[in-house]
């Protein structure tokens, strides 16, 4: 399987998780670990609009700074992560699954229902409340405090702050509906 090349000034949806599905991140510790090693590894290489970390998996909305360095950021993040997780729970092998996956966003449609589908991951996945889920960049996207994410550009696919969340609010709602009919 060829993997698509990550081009300079293209977003993408990169995500990946653990090898079968296990647990990636068994503490709070670890999903800080991950922000803290993602913001090394990836800076000058990439820029980001949303993330999520969830326990077994994660997702990036990210656009591509340096072409020529980022695969080679990406993989020495997940080479450091994998590293330091199995040493800490004395496991040895993969830890993700075998490439990571990433799809090129090529419309500003996709890219504001991308952004609410990995806000609305907790909600969707484990039914918790997406507004408050620590390892997600909602809270950073709707604060006033200083952020590496490209806020103002996110804030701008949706016109404003209010309406950002009011579309991540009806598509919550709308999640909600779907899973009291199942």
């Amino acid at each position: 399987m060829k993997l698509e090349v990550l081009g300079k000034d293209r977003v993408y949806h990169i995500y990946n998780r653990g090898i079968n599905s296990e647990v990636i991140f068994n503490s709070d510790e670890n999903k800080r670990y991950f922000l803290k090693l993602y913001s090394k590894h990836l800076e000058n290489k990439a820029e980001t609009f949303a993330y999520c970390l969830m326990d077994n998996h994660f997702h990036f909305i990210i656009r591509i700074v340096n072409e020529n360095e980022i695969i080679q950021g990406l993989s020495n993040l997940f080479n450091a992560y994998a590293k330091a997780f199995n040493k800490q729970n004395n496991r040895t092998g993969s830890l993700f699954e075998k490439h990571f996956k990433r799809i090129q966003i090529e419309n500003e449609a996709y890219l504001t229902n991308l952004i609410q589908y990995v806000h609305l991951n907790p909600k969707h996945h484990l039914d918790l409340d997406y507004k408050s889920f620590q390892f997600s960049s909602y809270q950073s996207i709707i604060s006033d405090k200083p952020t590496k994410l490209l806020r103002e550009e996110v804030i701008q696919l949706f016109d404003s702050k209010d309406n950002f969340i009011y579309c991540h609010d009806f598509k919550s709602e709308i999640l909600s509906e779907k899973h009291m009919l199942e």
